[in-house]
């Protein structure tokens, strides 16, 4: 059962599929898209997932992975 960690690998591989970049819903999609069976699969997670991609998000900018924007920012997620 994948749990909100797993998150960090679908937000790097929804950016990779959006050429690099995309918004909080574009990176959604794209990850219900490929991952809509694993959510449906993982308990709590399947609730609070829009939630936690956020989290994702924000631990992939404090290890450099994805480039850091102003706080409440509405830019795009990016990779560096």
């Amino acid at each position: 059962m994948a749990d909100k960690h797993i998150l960090r690998e679908w937000v790097l591989e929804a950016l990779e599929e959006l050429n690099g970049r995309g918004t909080v819903v574009e990176v959604s999609q794209v990850v219900w898209r490929r991952h809509e069976s694993d959510l449906r699969a993982a308990g709590s997670l399947f609730y609070t997932w829009q939630y936690d991609i956020r989290w994702a998000a924000q631990q992939l900018r404090n290890e450099g992975l994805l480039r850091k924007t102003a706080p409440r920012s509405r830019d795009p997620w990016s990779l560096p």
